[in-house]
């Protein structure tokens, strides 16, 4: 589960991408989803996009979902993969890192789901071989 795709669920109830989910499928993100998806619900109660009990609800379910999650942290090997070149370049630096993370999975990418709204992250894990939602 990549940020787009959490954010958009948290703050716009947009979930069509996670219902596409399998049941009962391992839901994997990085650390990386869990930072940027707090960030964003801190920035739309901040800028009056959500109201504080919109805010509350954003947090509970990020925090469901986190519970429900194996998270994979951004270590060094994560790092170390980003400044490599990924098939469409450019590549922001989050993209990259969301990627990578996907990619030290070690799972064969027939059988890892990428769950994005971004575009350009969703080209390159198709380019990679993933399946992408």
């Amino acid at each position: 589960m990549e940020s787009s795709a959490l954010v958009a669920a948290l703050l716009e109830h947009d979930t069509a991408v996670m219902r596409k989910v399998p049941p009962g499928t391992q839901q994997v993100t990085s650390a990386l989803t869990l930072a940027e998806a707090g960030r964003a619900i801190i920035r739309a109660r901040a800028t009056g996009r959500l109201t504080a009990a919109e805010e509350q609800a954003a947090v509970r379910a990020l925090q469901t979902f986190e519970r429900r999650c194996f998270i994979l942290d951004v270590d060094r090997a994560v790092l170390d993969r980003v400044r490599r070149p990924f098939p469409l370049e450019p590549l922001r630096t989050l993209d990259a890192v969301h990627l990578a993370t996907a990619e030290l999975l070690g799972e064969p990418p027939a059988l890892v789901t990428i769950v994005t709204r971004d575009a350009r992250l969703r080209e390159n894990a198709e380019a990679l071989g993933y399946a992408v939602e």
